[in-house]
């Protein structure tokens, strides 16, 4: 085929750009809302945050220019070798963390930021693009097939590897943004039932939490209502997944029976429910064997393996919980689901956020007269509860365009992946859209009380030099790749 150039300044996709410069430009605003004090410095002060992440705003777009002037094939050749440099410095980080290094020190519990002078960098934010190049050179080869346990096996190590060695430094919050990967995986043929087991698994880990103390009579209401679930969702996989209605409507039948049975003894006498539950999990789960061994179809082994793997799950999350996440994690988790209340510590900053965010009402109370944020009532303001001060200043409604734009952004950067001709270019934009999902879900739930307080930023608007050269690198990359896709 005949190799065509192009001018990338007039292929390049200008309403992404537009996005990403509103974007840039209402996250300078709300830094500016977040971090002004009017006895010291002004906004375009140097030493000042406002003018502090003005330069860096200032070096992104000469590295923007530098993304793109780049040929596109760059990104493809030198993919892997990116990926192992961006490795190569998070395990540098977590040796210099170990030996106690000046140049890796404690900042907030975390040792994951490399400090030369005045530069801080915390490679985390970089290793994202370098992992999504990674996966979208391995995912490019010629035949590829997802379906393959040996392909599955290699993209998941690209991912888990930099998520290790991200969660070795104590950042637990950038290193769930991994997670987002897997969205990328099911776009290209990832079974969606691997999905659904990652969702149950949110969900029996929550609802464990949740009711693991509550008790009905003498039924633990933990364990009742997720082993309910589970016999739900097993049964409508028997008529979905296994495509046998039939065998379907039988369990069903046999659900509703002995539930009903159970309920009338209970008339007459204490029923652990949860029992009951689990006792028609285990008699499910011995006829699907048989009926797998008689049929010879494996998917309804593997439905038994998901209803016995969930009923193990479950039994794990105490285990789990007091022995594997730290303290301040587990305050944390407890908190969100409303299972303590600590106004004055661990739910501290999310209290705060919610009052900031309702008294901008509906219009808010505008630029620079947010009194929660002006008085420093909500730790990391400017970072991480950056979106505190926009529902403050700019109220419902500039809250709402914020998350408008957003949408419209990451929806776009659909658009884009879809259209591209190459997998590489294909599977590297998914995953840059996913990752800009991921912080955009998490940091606003996280503000709002919806999830733990994780710390991950919110992309353009948090302060720091790594998040913003990271998100653009990001960007830019998948720009330039979308810039050259008739080329050839």
């Amino acid at each position: 085929m005949r190799y065509r150039k192009t001018n990338i300044w007039q292929t390049v996709d200008w309403i992404t750009i537009l996005f990403f410069a509103l974007l840039l430009i209402a996250g300078w605003f709300s830094i500016c809302g977040a971090s002004y004090d009017f006895d010291n410095t002004g906004l375009f002060d140097p030493s000042g945050r406002p003018g502090s992440q003005l330069i860096w705003i200032g070096t992104s777009v000469v590295l923007i220019f530098v993304l793109m002037m780049l040929e596109s094939d760059f990104y493809d050749i030198f993919a892997y070798l990116i990926y192992g440099a961006v490795i190569l410095v998070l395990l540098l980080t977590i040796v210099g963390a170990v030996a106690n290094l000046p140049f890796v020190p404690d900042i907030k519990g975390s040792r994951s930021w490399l400090v030369f002078g005045p530069v801080r960098i915390q490679p985390a934010e970089f290793a994202k693009f370098g992992t999504a190049l990674a996966l979208a050179k391995f995912m490019n080869g010629y035949g590829f097939k997802l379906t393959t346990f040996k392909n599955f096996t290699i993209a998941l190590l690209i991912i888990l590897v930099p998520m290790v060695c991200i969660l070795l430094q104590k950042e637990t919050g950038s290193a769930l943004v991994y997670l987002a990967f897997f969205l990328v995986l099911y776009r290209e043929g990832m079974s969606g039932y691997i999905l659904l087991a990652g969702v149950c698994a949110v969900v029996y880990f929550v609802t464990g939490m949740k009711f693991g103390e509550s008790i009905l009579g003498i039924t633990p209401l933990g364990e009742l209502v997720v082993s309910s679930i589970v016999l739900a969702l097993s049964t409508a996989l028997v008529g979905v997944g296994a495509k046998d209605r039939r065998n379907a409507y039988v369990l069903l039948a046999a659900i509703a029976v002995t539930f009903l049975g159970a309920y009338i003894v209970s008339i007459f006498t204490p029923v652990n429910f949860a029992w009951v539950a689990m006792g028609l999990i285990g008699m499910m789960s011995l006829y699907l064997l048989f009926l797998s061994l008689k049929k010879w179809v494996w998917s309804y082994a593997l439905i038994t393996m998901f209803a016995l793997g969930s009923m193990a799950f479950l039994y794990s999350v105490d285990y789990v919980f007091d022995n594997i996440l730290e303290p301040h994690q587990q305050v944390r988790i407890k908190v969100s689901l409303g299972l303590e209340d600590d106004p004055s510590g661990a739910g501290y900053n999310v209290n705060q956020s919610k009052i900031a965010i309702g008294s901008g009402g509906f219009l808010g109370k505008g630029f620079l007269n947010g009194t929660q944020t002006k008085l420093k009532y909500v730790p990391e303001q400017d970072t991480d509860f950056i979106f505190c001060t926009v529902g403050e200043e700019q109220g419902f409604v500039g809250a709402s365009a914020v998350l408008i734009l957003f949408a419209a952004f990451i929806l776009r950067l659909i658009v884009l992946a879809e259209r591209q001709s190459s997998p590489f270019a294909r599977v590297y934009g998914y995953s840059v859209a996913a990752i800009f999902f991921f912080h955009l879900a998490i940091n606003i739930g996280m503000v709002i009380g919806l999830t733990p307080v994780i710390g991950i930023p919110l992309p353009f608007f948090s302060y720091g030099g790594s998040s913003l050269w990271g998100f653009t690198i990001l960007l830019f990359i998948f720009l330039r790749l979308d810039a050259s896709r008739k080329e050839r």
